[in-house]
C-alpha cells in the first residue's frame, strides 16, 4: 500500500539516453529533523518509517538514471527539463557528448561511480556517490553554476559526517589520507616483488644462453667468468630486492601502528568492504587518481564547498541579494572555520554580520522578510567570536 512507503514515484525521461526513470521522492512528514549543526546539516533525523532510519535522506537528492548514470539534483527544474530551452539549447549537448564518452570506457569516473551504486547495501555511500555524479555532469558546461556544486560538496560533507564517528574533521580527513597512503604502499610493494621475480627470471635466460648447444667448448671456456659474474649480479640484486621486502614489511608494521595510534583499529576491524576494496574510503581514494573531483573525507569536501561557494560570491551572477547572499558569506565564514582557515573566516564574518546589519535595518518594519537574516546574523556573532578565539590562541 502506498501508505506504507515514504516515498511517490516520479516518471522522469533521462536527457541523455531517453531511458524513462521512476525515481523515488520522499513524501513531506516522511522524516523530522532534529535540531541543525552551525552549518545547516541536520542534527538527528526520525525516518516515520524504521527501516529507513539508517538512510540519510540525501539519498534522494540526486536522480541517478538506471541506465546510463546521468545524474542531476532531483527538483522541479529538472522533472521539467523538456521545457528548459537554456538547458535543451546550450548545455545538453556537450553534456551528452561528454557523459557517454565517459560511459563508454570500462574504468571512467561515471561508469565505476554508477555500476557502484547499491541503495540497499550502501544507501549513504550512494548518496554521496550519486553527489559525485551530479557535480561530474555539472561540470561538463563551460558555464557551470558554481553555487550548485558548492552545495552539492557541502552535503557530501554531512553525509560523511554521518558515517565517520570521529570527533573532528581533522581526523576523518586523516582516515582518508591512511587510506590513500596504504594504497600507495601496496603499489611500492608490488612493484619490489615484481622487480624480485623480474631479476630470476633474467638469470635464467642468461644462464640459458651460456648453456646453449651452438657454443663451442673453447669459447664457453672464455664466456665462464662473465657467467660467473651474471650470476653474482643477478644474486646481489635478487638478495638486495629480498631485503627490501624485509623493510618495506616493517614500514608497512609502521604504517600500521601510526594508524592504530591516530585513528585506532576500529575503523579498520568494522568498515565494511567495498566491491574489491577494503573500505569505501579506499574506493574513492582509487577513483581520485582520475579524478580531482573527488573527496575522501568530511573535511576534503568542506574544502571544495568552500572554494565553489566563494567563486559564486565573487561572480555575483547566481546568489541573489538579500538573504540568499548574507547565507552564502556566512557558509563561507562558518566552512573556513571549520577547515582552519581562519584569516578567511574572520573577514567573511565581519562582511555579514556588516551586510546583515544594514538589511535588517532597511527592511526593519518586515519581520517576516528579515527573519532569516536575523536568525544567520546570530549565528555569525556567535561563531565569529569562536573562530576570534580560535586566531589568538593559535
Amino acid at each position: 500500500m502506498s501508505t506504507d512507503s515514504p516515498f511517490f514515484l516520479s516518471k522522469v525521461e533521462c536527457p541523455i539516453c531517453k531511458t524513462i526513470n521512476e525515481f523515488e521522492t520522499v513524501k513531506m512528514g516522511a522524516f523530522v529533523e532534529e535540531g541543525r549543526d552551525t552549518d545547516f546539516c541536520p542534527q538527528e533525523i526520525k525516518w516515520r518509517f524504521p527501516k529507513y532510519q539508517s538512510y540519510n535522506p540525501l539519498a534522494f537528492f540526486v536522480a541517478t538514471c538506471s541506465n546510463c548514470y546521468y545524474s542531476r539534483e532531483f527538483n522541479n527544474s529538472f522533472k521539467e527539463w523538456k521545457r528548459d530551452n537554456n538547458f535543451r539549447t546550450y548545455r545538453l549537448k556537450v553534456t551528452k557528448e561528454v557523459h557517454l564518452d565517459q560511459l563508454a570506457t570500462s574504468d571512467s569516473v561515471v561508469k565505476r561511480l554508477g555500476e557502484a551504486i547499491d541503495m540497499s547495501r550502501y544507501p549513504n555511500e550512494t548518496a554521496i556517490m550519486k553527489l559525485f555524479l551530479a557535480i561530474f555532469d555539472e561540470q561538463t558546461s563551460d558555464h557551470h553554476a558554481k553555487l550548485d556544486i558548492g552545495r552539492f560538496y557541502l552535503r557530501i560533507g554531512w553525509v560523511f559526517r554521518g558515517l565517520q564517528s570521529f570527533e573532528n574533521p581533522f581526523q576523518a580527513s586523516l582516515q582518508g589520507m591512511l587510506a590513500d597512503l596504504k594504497s600507495r604502499y601496496e603499489a611500492v610493494w608490488g612493484a619490489v616483488d615484481q622487480s624480485r621475480k623480474a631479476i630470476g627470471t633474467f638469470g635464467q635466460y642468461a644462464d640459458a644462453l651460456f648453456d646453449t648447444e651452438d657454443i663451442t667448448a673453447d669459447l664457453k671456456s672464455q664466456l665462464l667468468p662473465f657467467k660467473e659474474k651474471f650470476e653474482s649480479s643477478c644474486g646481489s640484486v635478487g638478495e638486495s630486492l629480498s631485503t627490501s621486502q624485509k623493510q618495506l614489511q616493517e614500514l608497512g608494521n609502521v604504517i600500521k601502528d601510526f594508524r592504530s595510534i591516530s585513528v585506532g583499529n576500529e575503523a579498520d576491524e568494522t568498515a565494511a568492504t567495498f566491491g574489491e576494496f577494503g573500505s569505501f574510503i579506499q574506493f574513492l581514494a582509487d577513483l581520485k587518481k582520475n579524478w580531482d573531483g573527488i573527496v575522501t573525507s568530511e573535511l576534503e569536501a568542506l574544502q571544495k564547498a568552500v572554494t565553489y561557494y566563494r567563486a559564486a560570491y565573487m561572480d555575483g551572477r547566481e546568489i541573489a541579494q538579500g538573504n540568499q547572499q548574507i547565507q552564502a558569506g556566512y557558509l563561507i565564514a562558518e566552512l573556513s572555520r571549520r577547515i582552519g582557515d581562519h584569516k578567511t573566516s574572520k573577514e567573511f564574518f565581519n562582511s555579514t554580520i556588516k551586510a546583515g546589519q544594514e538589511y535588517v535595518y532597511q527592511n526593519r518594519n518586515d519581520k517576516s522578510r528579515t527573519a532569516l537574516a536575523r536568525k544567520i546574523l546570530e549565528l555569525a556573532i556567535e561563531q565569529g567570536k569562536l573562530n576570534m578565539e580560535a586566531i589568538k590562541s593559535a
